[in-house]
């Protein structure tokens, strides 16, 4: 399968026919490691939105800039917090501080040395609102950032914060070069500590990443890695089986399902979850009757064996582990009820129903279109019309950042720890509470709990509590969690899925020749 296939790729995935703008980098050859010979190449159907890891929102954008940048800590595939550029971190006694301890010798890809200042420049970018990182939301907890010496960051926390470890995994907390954030050129030609360098990005078609020979850790074992853009998914295992892609991010099970030796296929619950976005400041949807009336209208299992052929569960706000909770706990019903939901829209003022127009993410799956079809099909029947809007992805990002919809359908990020995976959108000031478009003292105080809270089991019950909540507001509309999948070539060996769908283990694979 590895030979001149390879040569004829622009055959099935240049079928898009969209002339991209050329970023320039370093040419793939200056920066090859002898030991490596070949490129591994990843197809999926939605191409990155941008270059900065800190203003990443897109799974396709995450899982690119991870393989540039690198945090302070990783996420290891079981979800266990691990060293990345800080060997380790410890809290004082009364948890107002953390330090962290940074690797020696790790460098960027302009061959400067990292630093402690890096590390504090990168925080500050973060914390500083005007930036608009994803993960600020996050971070809040950080007063201040102070470099001791070149090899050791402190946090000065306002409160203790355990969740400061996991939340620095993130990408929207990669560590910039302090020079290239002084210069302003974040964004424009990408200089990371990572396993691979910036290259190329021809936008809609493909994004060249050549491997970093000075990596600080183990790998890369590949010349580089090649992403590109793929029409849909059925075009993207054609290619596969011609031989022409290494590693498929594919969305729609009837795909999945045409997946056949030699490839293979692996599926893995994911940690996210797909909810129905609803905006509370708009229309009928300010009535919290009307919101609940459409969560009480849709059957999630109906959707997930219409849309998804059954792969997927439906789930309430929280979908970790012992923090999960039940999709109908807090709302008037205890499953899809139809009449429930036109008696609710009648107390909500709206007998006759309504229209609203939802904005839909096309780049990141194809099945969020069969998701809204469903949707729309279950909610015409108790008289709300949804207008069905798809977008490219950069356009429904924007969109969704502004709160600029009646309603969208995104898949949306979860995390091992509760309170990372909503604190961004439902405390007050939040970076993302417009989106969230539900905040409350109430919801503040609870959250801080659930933040200072170090005992496991004590925790549960306080999110438990504000899962409850959540489902009787009805700011959204949640859904089902599903499953990722990647399919492999066989001579793709080391690659190792993760719930998140990063795609991290790249820096680990090998191609047999």
């Amino acid at each position: 399968m590895r030979n001149a296939t390879r040569l004829g790729a622009a055959g099935i995935l240049g079928a898009t026919g969209i002339v991209g703008t050329a970023w320039g980098g370093a040419a793939m050859a200056t920066t090859t490691p002898e030991a490596s010979t070949e490129t591994i190449v990843v197809g999926r159907t939605g191409d990155i939105d941008n270059l900065d890891p800190q203003l990443a929102t897109a799974f396709q954008t995450s899982d690119a800039l991870e393989l540039i940048f690198d945090s302070l800590t990783s996420l290891a595939p079981d979800l266990t917090v691990q060293p990345g550029l800080a060997t380790d971190w410890t809290f004082n006694e009364d948890g107002t501080e953390l330090t962290f301890n940074l690797r020696e010798g790790v460098t960027f890809h302009d061959g400067s040395a990292l630093t402690s200042e890096d590390v504090v420049a990168s925080l500050d970018r973060v914390l500083d609102e005007e930036t608009g990182a994803a993960a600020r939301g996050f971070l809040l907890s950080i007063e201040g950032v102070t470099a001791p010496d070149d090899l050791t960051v402190v946090l000065s926390l306002s409160t203790p914060d355990a969740t400061l470890p996991s939340a620095l995994s993130r990408v929207g907390t990669s560590i910039l070069s302090s020079d290239e954030i002084a210069a302003g050129t974040v964004g424009t030609e990408p200089v990371g500590t990572g396993a691979f360098s910036f290259g190329e990005w021809t936008q809609g078609q493909q994004l060249d990443l050549p491997a970093f020979e000075d990596y600080w850790g183990e790998g890369p074992n590949v010349a580089g890695v090649s992403i590109r853009v793929v029409p849909d998914d059925q075009s993207l295992l054609a290619a596969m089986q011609a031989g022409e892609v290494d590693l498929g991010v594919i969305t729609n099970p009837v795909v999945v399902e045409q997946v056949s030796e030699p490839l293979v296929l692996e599926r893995t619950e994911t940690l996210g979850y797909f909810p129905f976005f609803l905006n509370s400041s708009r229309g009928p949807l300010q009535k919290r009757e009307v919101r609940q009336a459409i969560s009480c209208a849709i059957d999630r299992q109906e959707l997930i064996d219409t849309a998804l052929l059954g792969e997927g569960q439906p789930t309430g706000p929280f979908v970790e582990g012992v923090y999960a909770t039940d999709p109908y706990d807090g709302l008037p019903c205890d499953g899809p009820d139809p009449d429930l939901a036109r008696q609710l829209l009648t107390d909500g003022g709206y007998p006759d129903g309504f229209s609203m127009e939802t904005i839909i993410i096309t780049g990141e799956s194809e099945t969020n279109v069969n998701i809204a079809q469903n949707l729309q099909a279950q909610l015409a029947e108790v008289g709300v019309d949804l207008e069905l809007v798809p977008l490219e992805t950069n356009v429904y990002v924007d969109r969704w950042l502004e709160a600029d919809f009646d309603s969208a359908l995104s898949e949306n990020n979860s995390n091992p720890d509760p309170h990372l995976t909503y604190s961004r959108y439902f405390i007050s000031g939040a970076n993302f509470a417009n989106v969230g478009g539900l905040t409350s003292p109430e919801l503040d105080e609870l959250f801080a709990q659930g933040l200072a809270e170090t005992d496991p089991e004590a925790r549960v019950p306080i999110y438990q509590e504000i899962s409850r909540i959540l489902l009787e507001e009805s700011p959204w509309v949640w859904l089902y969690q599903g499953y990722r999948y990647q399919v492999l070539s066989p001579d793709v060996e080391g690659f190792v899925p993760h719930p998140t769908g990063s795609l991290a283990s790249l820096r680990d694979v090998t191609l047999a020749s």
